[in-house]
């Protein structure tokens, strides 16, 4: 587990959304047994309190639930899941047309354009060794 921080957004959060990115794309699945905060600060070469404070961050939210001495796991609550699902894409969207506001463009000639990009991309990961189309 690798990533690159940026200099923009609190570290802790950059750990939550990085572990929402990998739930999302079935990387990291419900109930899944996740490393201990030690183990991620090494993983992710940072400081162990801001592992501490984005694990903090995620059992607050709900993304992750700590039993006693148990490890802590990914949710299995069907609302926390499709939450955060919903979160990351309407996050991408807002970017998106936040990019292309100005340019004017007819809302059919985007869906088509979006459309076509995501067949291409489809069509591209199920040429692929391993790939599934998913």
């Amino acid at each position: 587990m690798e990533t690159a921080f940026n200099t923009r957004d609190p570290v802790y959060l950059q750990v939550v959304r990085l572990f929402k990115e990998r739930i999302v794309t079935g990387r990291l699945a419900a109930g899944e047994a996740i490393p201990s905060r030690r183990e991620i600060a090494s993983l992710l070469k940072m400081n162990p309190n801001t592992a501490q404070r984005a694990y903090k961050e995620m059992e607050e939210q709900g993304l992750i639930v700590t039993e006693g001495n148990s490890p802590s796991r990914i949710t299995r609550d069907e609302a926390v899941l499709r939450s955060i699902r919903s979160e990351l894409l309407g996050e991408a969207v807002r970017t998106f047309v936040g990019s292309i506001r100005n340019m004017q463009v007819p809302l059919q000639e985007i869906v088509a354009l979006v459309k076509e990009q995501y067949e291409a991309d489809i069509g591209s990961r199920d040429r692929r060794p391993g790939g599934d189309g998913a």
